[in-house]
């Protein structure tokens, strides 16, 4: 063996060493294959068309590495259809792999810390941050933190400002997407008592405004901001939740903004069966015209959580529409020690005025959610939604036809393994 062999031999072992006696390493594996059948999935199926049958596939690794003062996170992933890459290619030309987060968080004292990178912002019930976990790619966001927390509250204070390259002139912002800000500025504060709680956020995202015959030259920014409440608190049996929030600011850049979500949810589970029932008022704009816009988006939550499984309303979808009134119901059966079943029903309708008063029903949409639990790591979950359009629901899915069949079915295998970890040293 070699000098150089040897020393690098030591050099390893006394890094595993010093991890072991003062930090904590975790490493973690998150695989996921969903298979889907869409047939009217996200939008109203149309004439003489297919259903859509596909496979998609998250492979994901976290490298999570802690001490005293110092937290390190890193998750890569690949995203990917089945099918999408020839067997045999060299390479990858679908550019299915890549960084979901990079994070490092530095403590400064016991109640005060800086986090910075990219990183998965989830707030609350995710209605305004969100992971996005439903989707394969999840949502990130690269930004800066400075987090508090103390005793009851925690408080944070995020920043973001984007950038396509590093340029020597301007700082016009090219990649444009839903909702995609070139700067962001948040503060988000959270007291918790007993089994209640109260969380408050203010939110300013700025958005590159475009001028020129091919709207592509970079004309100032404009700024939405959005202000609002998330709480949750047990009345005897009962457990509430809801949401409050104000959307102004612009809409675009010659367009002012007034909107509003209103949202409360009550549960009971008197044993092991939970009944829900709730409404989301989601403001919208009347088609015939408004000098404002009253539309709220929700912009950076897991929408797919929230108005129906099948995603017609806010998952890349519905901006600056006539919003959405929500009323709903579920029930979530414990039908074993390791499994469940969950049966929703949401009544939906517009909540600005159509253009030549038509109804303002939109549809009926009937969820089921089977998971089991298939051992520590490893579950699958079944699914089926179908949604019974309304004529007024063409109003806003671009003419479609109500009538045809609007289904969608899917199965989903999670396999999330522990694959090492090392105890966090005790003082």
């Amino acid at each position: 063996m070699t000098s150089n062999k040897f020393t690098l031999i030591l050099i390893a072992c006394g890094f595993l060493s010093i991890v072991q006696l003062n930090a904590q390493l975790t490493l973690e594996a998150d695989l996921r294959a969903r298979f889907e059948y869409r047939h009217g999935f996200n939008n109203l199926f149309p004439d003489n068309a297919d259903p859509a049958a596909f496979v998609t596939q998250r492979s994901r690794l976290n490298l999570g590495y802690r001490n005293e003062m110092l937290r390190l996170y890193i998750s890569v992933q690949d995203v990917s259809t089945w099918g999408d890459t020839r067997q045999l290619q060299i390479g990858d030309d679908n550019n299915s792999f890549g960084l979901f987060q990079a994070w490092g968080q530095l403590y400064l004292d016991e109640n005060w810390s800086i986090k910075a990178g990219r990183q998965a912002i989830s707030y609350d019930d995710q209605r305004i941050f969100g992971e996005v976990d439903w989707t394969m790619q999840g949502r990130f966001h690269d930004a800066a933190l400075l987090k508090y927390e103390k005793d009851d509250w925690k408080v944070d204070l995020g920043l973001a400002f984007s950038q396509e390259d590093q340029s020597n002139e301007g700082t016009g912002f090219f990649i444009q997407g839903f909702f995609t800000y070139k700067a962001m500025q948040y503060a988000h504060a959270k007291k918790t008592w007993d089994k209640s709680s109260i969380s408050f956020l203010a939110l300013n995202t700025g958005f590159q405004n475009f001028t020129g015959i091919d709207n592509d030259q970079p004309d100032g920014t404009f700024y939405t901001h959005t202000a609002g409440s998330h709480f949750s608190f047990p009345i005897d049996e009962i457990k509430f939740n809801g949401n409050v929030y104000y959307q102004f600011g612009k809409a675009n850049a010659t367009t002012d903004l007034a909107a509003y979500l209103l949202a409360l949810e009550a549960n009971y589970k008197p044993g092991k069966t939970l009944f829900g029932l709730g409404f989301e008022l989601i403001s919208g704009t009347d088609q015939a015209g408004e000098s404002k816009n009253k539309s709220f988006f929700p912009l950076y939550g897991t929408n797919h959580k929230f108005n129906g499984f099948m995603d017609y309303f806010y998952v890349g979808n519905h901006a600056n529409n006539v919003g959405l009134n929500d009323l709903y119901a579920k029930v979530v059966f414990a039908t074993g020690e390791k499994n469940s079943l969950l049966v929703k029903g949401h009544y939906f309708a517009a909540n600005a005025a159509f253009a030549n008063d038509e109804d303002s029903y939109l549809g009926t949409e009937l969820d089921l959610v089977f998971n089991q639990q298939l051992m520590k790591y490893a579950k699958i979950n079944l699914g089926y939604s179908h949604m019974f359009a309304s004529e007024s629901m063409s109003l806003i899915k671009g003419g479609r036809p109500h009538d045809n069949t609007n289904n969608w079915a899917w199965v989903q295998l999670i396999i999330k393994p522990e694959l090492f970890k090392t105890d966090f040293p005790k003082k």
